[in-house]
């Protein structure tokens, strides 16, 4: 009997002790935070053009394909896609398998089950950028892949006023079965794989999702990606949690032979089914200080560009600074795919026209802008002058090319406003306009206190031709509203390449993208041309020509002061593996790890 007693004593606390164990043992969640310096707009890929929106949506949709994590110079490789696309001779047909098993997370809209990717679904999300309702900022980019037909579609709602017809079956978008979409193109583009190779843009959305959350779905993004929304307060913070039912997909990268970073990740981390992450927490702080000491503090994870504040303390003659290095923090510097620039909205009564007073009017603030000191005081060295439009790591971009875009040329600023009658006609000090109204400059800017740097050095730079200045201030995403718009005189954006063609940054003079990634609103026949015909072109001499006369009419009629190339300066705490600064993509989150005993000594 006592023997019976004890063995049942024995069992209960094994009982007992077995889950707390396993409690003990379990693994914490491996969890991100950072902070994004500029607040989302949204989640829905056909509604969204920021970066700090993209880079959500890249780790919750999938493209076709995507850019190979470690390879430089950038490669595509299959990302739902089976393999890579079968292309026709003249560049005008691409057909792709998609594989099969890959799913849709669970939604109500699928009743909360799982429902499978398939060829209709990015008919459909195609389509949808075609679609007026959708008012897609990046219709324009869809529009000139060329699709047949899908122009014509949404001409067709437009005229008619009815609902966009997403069962009308078009020659250039069609599923030839359940697993094989097929592309027909009106021309040849030969680099088409890249806009398929965009999960931001170009992931995969499904009707019913769309359709059940209409209204709102920048709120209700439902992918086949490696992450899902798990919390969103708007402009404060983003929570995302590793997708359950995410497919088996493990780490591959083809870095250079000759990268020893890259090759030491591959190393490190290949054949791990990724994501390796759990959680990622986003902050939105747009003040330089707060987002500063919430890294070195160790609250967040990553420094997603350290503030030009913090450059001389952090990276003293572009090291890591002494204590930072002692704590084992982190840097990648790169020059950056991007660029800064102002437009110049083209249809504002003061600045905007073609004529040779309003040329003038805008080479004389572009030779006033003093790019020298605006890296020296306020970007704090990280950045080079741009002399164009197309940035670094793109075709198109020649690092020997020199413009009057980088010129600080004061008396020559003055002397063609003098020239075209833009002097002072009342006796008050301040110059004026040819016809004798006052000369008012309105600056577009945000109300911190980065912004604000910016505002002192384009009030000096006005002062010193004696253009009176007025600054319009307002949060990021209402800004970018009015910029699309077309009611903000000037504002100073930033954009980062999607691809290594350097067509991509040309979007921003292309007349059919006014009222999206065209702020500026120009237009011009000879540069719509040129970019028709920079599509077509195989890359060679000849195209690089093309790119040549494009940057010679942005320098000549000057819609926008392309001031900056900007040298990116991200940190991670020691325990963040595997990082590297994306060049064409957002994507990363599900590339990286984290050292859980690495934190804990810290």
């Amino acid at each position: 009997m006592k023997t019976i007693v004890h063995f049942l004593l024995q069992a209960a606390l094994l009982m007992i002790c077995l889950p707390l164990q396993a409690s003990q043992s379990a693994a914490p969640p491996k969890v991100l935070k950072y902070a994004f310096l500029v607040a989302e707009t949204g989640f829905d890929p056909a509604q969204t053009s920021d970066t700090y929106s993209q880079t959500v949506t890249a780790h919750i949709f999938e493209a076709l394909y995507a850019y190979d994590y470690l390879a430089e110079p950038a490669k595509v490789r299959p990302l739902t896609a089976a393999a890579m696309p079968e292309v026709s001779a003249d560049f005008k047909t691409w057909t792709v398998k998609i594989k099969p098993g890959i799913f849709f997370t669970a939604d109500p809209a699928f009743m909360s089950k799982p429902r499978e990717l398939v060829a209709a679904d990015y008919v459909y999300t195609f389509k949808r950028f075609a679609d007026p309702a959708t008012k897609s900022p990046t219709w324009n980019a869809i529009e000139e892949m060329g699709l047949v037909g899908l122009k014509e579609l949404r001409e067709q709602a437009l005229k008619s006023k009815k609902p966009f017809d997403y069962g009308h079956e078009i020659e250039g978008l069609r599923a030839l079965d359940r697993y094989t979409i097929q592309f027909k193109l009106k021309h040849s583009r030969p680099r088409f794989v890249y806009g398929l190779a965009q999960s931001a843009r170009s992931g995969a959305v499904a009707r019913e999702v769309m359709e059940a959350y209409a209204g709102n779905t920048m709120a209700h993004p439902v992918g086949t990606g490696p992450f899902v929304l798990k919390d969103w307060r708007r402009s404060s913070r983003i929570v995302l949690e590793k997708n359950p039912a995410y497919r088996e997909r493990y780490y591959e990268a083809e870095p250079a032979a000759e990268d020893a970073e890259g090759q030491a990740l591959l190393a490190r981390f290949k054949g791990q089914r990724i994501p390796m992450i759990d959680r990622v927490e986003i902050a939105i702080i747009e003040e330089s200080q707060p987002r500063w000491l919430s890294f070195v503090g160790g609250e967040h994870d990553f420094l997603d560009r350290v503030p030009p504040d913090f450059v001389n303390v952090a990276l003293p003659k572009g090291r890591v600074a002494p204590n930072l290095a002692k704590q084992g923090i982190q840097l990648f510097r790169v020059m950056g795919a991007e660029s800064a620039f102002t437009f110049f909205n083209m249809e504002d009564k003061t600045l905007g026209g073609y004529g040779a007073d309003k040329v003038a009017l805008r080479r004389a603030i572009s030779l006033a802008t003093d790019i020298k000191r605006e890296i020296s005081s306020v970007r704090r060295g990280q950045a080079v002058p741009a002399q164009s439009m197309i940035v670094p790591h793109t075709s198109g971009f020649d690092a020997s090319y020199k413009s009057t875009n980088s010129d600080f040329d004061l008396p020559r600023a003055l002397a063609l406003l003098d020239l075209y009658g833009y002097v002072d006609k009342d006796g008050d000090g301040w110059r004026d306009m040819p016809d004798g109204s006052p000369l008012v400059i309105e600056i577009a800017n945000q109300p911190d206190a980065l912004s604000r740097q910016y505002d002192e050095l384009w009030q000096r730079n006005l002062n010193s031709m004696k253009i009176r200045s007025r600054f319009v201030h307002g949060q990021w995403p209402e800004q970018l509203k009015q910029a699309r718009a077309g009611k903000l005189m000037l504002w100073t954006l930033a954009d980062t390449a999607n691809s290594p063609d350097g067509i991509d940054q040309m979007l921003r003079f292309y007349s059919p993208a006014i009222g999206a990634r065209n702020y500026a609103r120009f237009r011009s026949a000879e540069f719509d041309a040129i970019y028709d015909q920079l599509q077509i072109l195989p890359d060679g001499p000849e195209r690089e020509a093309l790119f040549l006369q494009a940057k010679r009419i942005q320098a000549a009629i000057v819609p926008e002061k392309t001031t900056v190339h900007r040298i990116v300066n991200d940190m991670a705490q020691p325990w963040l593996i595997g990082y590297r600064r994306p060049l064409f993509r957002y994507e990363f989150w599900h590339f990286v790890d984290i050292d859980e005993s690495l934190r804990k000594q810290r």
